[in-house]
């Protein structure tokens, strides 16, 4: 699992003739940092950085907010179909993203957003799993204390934001993780919904250099390299947090 990473690594500090060398040097041995400095020369790498971290931002904003109030809903309140419409939305996990690009691109296309970032976001700011994921955690929390609260005279709204949302911080911060690391790696709909550097990613940004300068791999390492930190950063920072995400998938309905 570690070896493509550890070649990248390697390669980004390499001049070419070093990269291509056969049999290969695992250490540089003439480290340079003149691949970062011309890779990012090349293209708006940093354009497509931004673009990366707004989307994602919005994404994961929008995620938290429909899975929380709608997972709340789902736990602890009751209404005609409230079941149904659950295992409706479960179901909408096994439809392939392939099947439903067609007509979210003509509708992208209706709203005028082709070619912005609002149009690159706005597909993926409701989530099935999400809603799954609060749903069953909050159902765990003692219906005891949302009537407390009713009795105290708190309005549902005050409710669900000073006592459901600190109680499942645990889930938050686990769903916040996933969603963010999905929309950073999201190639399809950024490639598809995209036509100019206003908009595009990271992903088809990389993919677009690559088409470009492929036969410099030194090149390549290195804005791979950069482009990978922000999520070898998450995961160090918040690595109980992905335990305990994946602990959280599993509970029980």
């Amino acid at each position: 699992m570690l070896l493509p990473f550890i070649w990248m690594v390697s390669a980004a500090f390499k001049p070419l003739d070093e990269v291509i060398r056969v049999p290969p040097t695992w250490l540089p041995e003439r480290p340079t940092l003149d691949n970062f400095t011309q890779g990012f020369g090349q293209f708006p790498f940093w354009r497509y950085f931004f673009n990366s971290l707004v989307v994602s931002g919005i994404v994961v904003l929008g995620v938290l907010f429909t899975s929380t109030t709608a997972g709340y809903a789902f736990a602890k309140f009751s209404f005609p179909g409230r079941d149904f419409l659950f295992i409706l939305f479960l179901a909408s996990l096994m439809v392939p993203f392939q099947v439903r690009m067609i007509p979210l691109f003509l509708l992208t296309d209706r709203l005028g957003l082709v070619d912005t970032l609002a149009g690159v976001a706005y597909p993926w700011l409701f989530d099935a799993f999400g809603v799954f994921l609060m749903r069953q955690f909050i159902r765990t929390i003692p219906d005891e204390l949302i009537e407390a609260a009713r009795i105290d005279g708190a309005s549902e709204p005050r409710i669900f934001f000073t006592v459901i949302l600190p109680l499942v911080r645990p889930a938050v911060a686990a769903l916040a993780i996933f969603t963010f690391v999905a929309s950073w790696e999201e190639f399809l709909w950024p490639l598809i919904v995209s036509n100019s550097d206003r908009s595009r990613t990271l992903p088809v940004g990389l993919q677009v250099f690559n088409e470009q300068y492929g036969a410099n791999i030194h090149w390549q390492m290195a804005v791979a390299l950069v482009a990978s930190l922000p999520m070898i950063f998450l995961f160090l920072f918040f690595q109980r947090q992905f335990i305990r995400g994946i602990t959280l998938t599993g509970l029980k309905g």
